[in-house]
Formats: C-alpha cells, sequence, structure tokens
C-alpha cells in the first residue's frame, strides 16, 4: 500500500466541509482554456452567451460521470458528442480536459481529479487520460497496462466504476452529491408533474421531493424558509404540506386576510416568483453537496431580488454548502456582503470566451474604492454594446 493510499484509508468518509477549490478547463463549449479558484459561494456574470451556463455544465457533467444510469459515453451523447462539447477555436488540439481540485480553506487541494477525453476514428468518445490525486500524490493514472493491452476500456473512466474506485470513492460521491436547479414553476402546477421524474431539476418532483424528506427536517426547513420569505412575501405566515386523495403532495401557505385566521392558498395560487424562491431557499436549506443556481432573479421584483444573497445566508447559516451562481441582475450584486473573490466575469472573445476574478481587475477594485456598487460596475462591462438597437426591430 502506498503512502497516499494508507491516508486515504484513515481518513473519515464524511467530509462537510468539502468544496470545488478550483477548476481548471480546456476547449470545453466556449472556453479554449482557463483556471479559477472558487471559494464557498461564487457568482457568474457576463453578457447573454457568454458561457455562463456552459460554465455551470462542467460540474453537471463529472456529476453526471457517476450518477445512476449516467456514466461517460452517456454524459458525452446528453450534450451531442465530442465534436459539439469541443471549443469551436479548438483547431489545433481535438482533446477536451477538465480538472478539478476538492477541499477545504484549511487543505484547498486535498483531492484532484483530471479527465482528458476527445473521439476515436468512430467519433465515439474515448478517454485519453484520467488521474486522480491525494494530496499531490497519484492514486490512479491512466492509460495503464490495462488499456494499452484493451483499448475497449478507455470508454469508460474509472471514477464510474465502483470495482476499481474504492481508493477514491469520496471523489464519486462528491461528484454525485452535486444538485442543480432552475426552477420552472409550471411544472411544479402541474398534476401529473411527476410522472416519470425523480430529482428534476427543474421542479416536475419538487414537491415529491419535499413531501420525501422526514417530517421533523422538512418542518424546520419550512419554517426557516417562512422566515426567509417574508422579505419577499410578508403577507404569508405559514407552510405546510399535505396530500390529496390520490396521495399527491401540495404546499399549502397561510397569508394574512382580513379574516381573523387569514386564508390558505396552495401552489395552484402561488406567484411564478414565490415558486421559484420556494424552491431555491428549499434547495439551499439542504446541506448535501454542491448546489448550481442560473438566474434565480427571473419572476421576480427588483426590490426582491436584492435580498437574494442575505435570504440565501439566512436559510444556509451553519451550513457549509458551495452554491455557484449564475446571474445577469446588478441588484444581486449590489449586496454589501458580496466580495471580489465570489465574483466571476465572463467575457467573450475572438477565441472564446475569457474568465477572471473581480479580485484580479485592478480597475473594478479601483471602482469598489471610489464607493461604485459592484452591480453597477457589471452592468457597464457586461451590458451588450448594441442593446439600443433592438428597438429598431419592433414591428
Amino acid at each position: 500500500m502506498t503512502e497516499a493510499e494508507d491516508a486515504v484509508k484513515h481518513e473519515p468518509l464524511e467530509r462537510r466541509n468539502m468544496r470545488f477549490t478550483s477548476l481548471q478547463v480546456a476547449n470545453w463549449r466556449n472556453f479554449t482554456s482557463f483556471s479559477v479558484d472558487l471559494r464557498q459561494r461564487m457568482f457568474l456574470v457576463g453578457p447573454n452567451a457568454a458561457g455562463k451556463s456552459n460554465f455551470l455544465d462542467c460540474f453537471r457533467f463529472l456529476s453526471e460521470i457517476v450518477s445512476v444510469g449516467g456514466g461517460f459515453e452517456a454524459a458525452v451523447a446528453k450534450r451531442g458528442g465530442v465534436s459539439m462539447i469541443r471549443s469551436f477555436a479548438a483547431r489545433r488540439y481535438p482533446s477536451i480536459s477538465l480538472k478539478v481540485t476538492l477541499g477545504n480553506d484549511v487543505i484547498p487541494n486535498e483531492w484532484s481529479y483530471e479527465l482528458k477525453f476527445k473521439q476515436d476514428n468512430n467519433r465515439r468518445p474515448i478517454v485519453e487520460s484520467e488521474v486522480v490525486k491525494y494530496r499531490g500524490k497519484d492514486l490512479l493514472r491512466r492509460p495503464d497496462s490495462g488499456d494499452r493491452g484493451d483499448v475497449e476500456r478507455l470508454r469508460q473512466t474509472h471514477l464510474e466504476q465502483v470495482n476499481v474506485n474504492r481508493k477514491f470513492r469520496i471523489v464519486a460521491e462528491f461528484f454525485a452529491s452535486l444538485s442543480y436547479m432552475h426552477i420552472v414553476p409550471q411544472l411544479v402546477r402541474e398534476p401529473d408533474r411527476s410522472v416519470g421524474k425523480k430529482n428534476d431539476p427543474f421542479g416536475g418532483d419538487f414537491l415529491e421531493q419535499i413531501a420525501r424528506t422526514p417530517k421533523v427536517t422538512r418542518d424546520a426547513r419550512l419554517r426557516k424558509i417562512v422566515e426567509a420569505l417574508k422579505v419577499a412575501v410578508p403577507q404569508l405566515q405559514k407552510l405546510e404540506l399535505e396530500s390529496d386523495i390520490r396521495g399527491v403532495p401540495h404546499l399549502k401557505g397561510k397569508y394574512q386576510h382580513w379574516r381573523p385566521n387569514g386564508a390558505w392558498q396552495t401552489e395552484d395560487h402561488f406567484s411564478d416568483g414565490t415558486l421559484r424562491l420556494l424552491g431555491l431557499l428549499w434547495a439551499v436549506a439542504d446541506s448535501r453537496g454542491p448546489l448550481l443556481l442560473e438566474e434565480p432573479e427571473l419572476s421576480l421584483h427588483p426590490e426582491v431580488v436584492r435580498h437574494i444573497p442575505q435570504m440565501f445566508a439566512r436559510v444556509q447559516r451553519k451550513s457549509a454548502r458551495q452554491i455557484l451562481v449564475s446571474s445577469h441582475s446588478p441588484e444581486i450584486l449590489n449586496d454589501s456582503g458580496i466580495g471580489s473573490d465570489e465574483v466571476l466575469m465572463l467575457i467573450p472573445e475572438s477565441e472564446g470566451t475569457a474568465v477572471s476574478r473581480l479580485s484580479d481587475r485592478e480597475e473594478i477594485r479601483i471602482m469598489r474604492e471610489s464607493g461604485v456598487p459592484l452591480g453597477d460596475i457589471l452592468k457597464e462591462f457586461t451590458a451588450p454594446e448594441e442593446a439600443g438597437q433592438l428597438s429598431f426591430f419592433v414591428g
């Protein structure tokens, strides 16, 4: 047994503070290459089509490799194949690579996982290299002698195979714990919403997820959510879950009313904004794995949007869950608690999108020190230059 393997053997399997500490990418979608450090909370900003969703998709891809019913080939196929994933600017380099480090504030580079892949002559995805390290020492390095003797083995990662990933299964379990949430209110209201769906990121089985949660945990979370939601919906007094005669769960909200005992409404009568906030806050209240959120400001009034970071913090409290958020909203980013090292700016260029932390940009640091709100700064840098031309197309 190597020194690295012995160290892993004696490490606890539970890592509540583990998070993604860095991401390094080559030839992925919009990006030819970038490498960034990641904090406990990160905000992604940039103009339309800059690649914010594609940035988050790096993490979703890793999660899908280890998910039940998933795997490397399935994750690639879901995205249209290697040629659709590879950056349009990748002329001389046919390979795609993703590298992440995992750890915490004490040991930021405890684990690293790197996957490099391309397509073979039959356009099938094939692993070009796969490397797992623990505290800088190799636990896996492929291709190995077995791969060279049987190239078909390179159609799968070792990460997804329980018979070979024992030494670094904690990495696979961490990837599997990742959640993505982008609630579509119409799906939550649909009577047959959950048919054939489980853990649907768009909310098809959102109420079923709440119903599957143990009652004590569920009630505690709903109380926290009510307190946080009062910023946006001050009339809301209480949230409860109940099932109809078919056993279908419904969320009920008690609102202040001219009647002494108030009035109850179900999800059918909740506004789109209320349903989206409920979904987001429920996801944040869960302490498992990293959480990816896309544009949480949709359907919400700007005065509500500026309170979203505070609502997240109130619900999350002691949880160390990592949250990665994409947003177009200056109101969210004007929250005084957001630091420049928590914001990544994505700017399209001729050879792909450039990614940089705001804390590394001198001009933005100077503007912040001059008292300009962060959201206003980013609006200036990320707004489309020719947006005003859209008015000429009306009619």
